[in-house]
């Protein structure tokens, strides 16, 4: 019961002065939503890396391996049906599966441009686009999709470079790999990498049909495969040895090299470096907490001072300065508890509006999501807490060293 008559009677002395309450208290809470929204974001971050690439619900882990095809042979695949089906048996308890993944964006490949071979860069279209500007010529068309022609588009530049103008471009041949290309139209170029950095799937030499590319192979044969391993498994050893294995043994260990990309340990690396940065932005953040809990002392220093005679009052029916220390401490924790919880809601809204911004570093479609935890609510309710201790016990021990015969007089 005494502690609910000291809150309702902190409550009441703070609503008594409701415009100074309410603006300290906002302080506190810009603070906090701004480290809120940092740890949320950055959290959403980490959380969308490891269930795209890492741990999944299950437990399970992913690595690549990739297949690089000497230069004077690129046209070789790496990966057959046969290769897959001799993986899963030497590896049968730890692989739980192996699927191939076809490259669609920044392929490098050696080709032919009329009467001139060079490196081209190409990205496969499953449908038509309407991402770029067609200078001369067509686009590319469901027609064409559907139907499996061979013919592509050709960026702007290096029609002018190769053909002497754009027109005159049209109706030439591209060969690439095993399948040569009738160039239907020209489009204006764009740059390699897009705003945020990623590889532009636009920003290539030629666009050509994705199936048409791919027809000689099936769904079981390409240049790189994804591995998932079971619960447990030791996903770095076993990727090794896998490579190891198709260094000897794979159909084209003679025409090029295996390398794998190790998922975990980029995501340790990468979620380190995004835990530093967070760190640093929330650490910057927090001096507005600081502030803030300057302005909760200068607050409670005024409200001593005013409130003179009603600690007289209380010293005189025999309250003890312990209880005058108390009141006041709970008077400042109120506050900034209080600014912490709205402060908790804001930043929490405010991650989950700004996270999804974030998809756009990602290639892949990717859509990240703030991840707000049971820590960060126990954090803000912590640290807002805690401003409310450290700067009010001044003000309190103020209040509870005040001398009831100097009040009176």
């Amino acid at each position: 019961m005494i502690g609910i008559e000291l809150l309702k009677t902190a409550a009441q002395s703070l609503i008594a002065n409701k415009k100074r309450s309410f603006l300290t208290i906002i302080g506190i809470a810009i603070g906090i939503a701004a480290v809120i929204t940092i740890l949320g974001m950055g959290a959403g971050v980490k959380k969308t890396l490891y269930d795209t690439f890492g741990s999944s619900s299950q437990g399970e882990q992913t690595t690549e391996i990739d297949f690089y095809a000497d230069a004077s042979i690129s046209t070789v695949t790496g990966f057959t049906p046969t290769d897959l089906a001799n993986l899963r048996q030497k590896f049968p308890s730890q692989v739980t599966k192996i699927k191939v993944i076809h490259d669609q964006t920044g392929l490098s490949l050696k080709g032919q441009l009329g009467n001139r071979q060079q490196t081209i860069t190409t990205s496969l279209l499953k449908k038509p686009t309407q991402k770029i500007k067609i200078l001369a010529g067509r686009n590319i068309s469901q027609a064409d999709l559907f139907s499996n022609q061979a013919v592509a588009l050709l960026k702007d530049k290096v029609a002018k470079k190769q053909f002497g103008s754009m027109e005159a471009a049209l109706g030439a041949s591209l060969s690439l790999g095993s399948n040569s290309y009738r160039i239907v139209g020209v489009y204006h170029g764009q740059s390699t990498l897009d705003s945020y950095g990623s590889l532009n799937r636009y920003g290539v030499t030629a666009l050509i049909p994705y199936q048409v590319y791919y027809q000689n192979q099936t769904e079981d044969s390409g240049n790189e495969i994804k591995l998932t391993f079971a619960k447990g498994a030791n996903a770095s050893k076993i990727s090794k040895q896998l490579a190891k294995y198709l260094k000897k043994n794979g159909s084209a260990a003679h025409a090029g090299t295996y390398e794998y990309l190790d998922y975990e340990k980029a995501l340790k690396q990468a979620s380190a470096t995004i835990g530093v940065i967070t760190g640093f932005i929330s650490l910057i953040a927090a001096i507005s907490l600081f502030i803030a809990g300057i302005g909760v002392m200068n607050m409670m220093y005024i409200s001593v001072s005013e409130r003179t005679q009603e600690i007289g009052i209380r010293l005189a029916v025999g309250a003890t300065p312990q209880n005058i220390m108390v009141q006041f401490l709970v008077e400042a924790t109120i506050l900034t508890v209080t600014g912490g919880m709205i402060g908790f809601v804001v930043g929490a809204g405010l991650s989950h509006l700004l996270a999804p911004l974030l998809s756009g570093m990602f290639s892949g479609g990717i859509n990240v999501k703030a991840h707000i935890s049971i820590g960060a609510f126990l954090l803000a309710f912590g640290v807002s807490a805690a401003v409310g201790l450290i700067f009010g016990i001044l003000p309190a021990k103020q209040a509870a060293n005040k001398n009831l015969i100097d009040i009176l007089r």
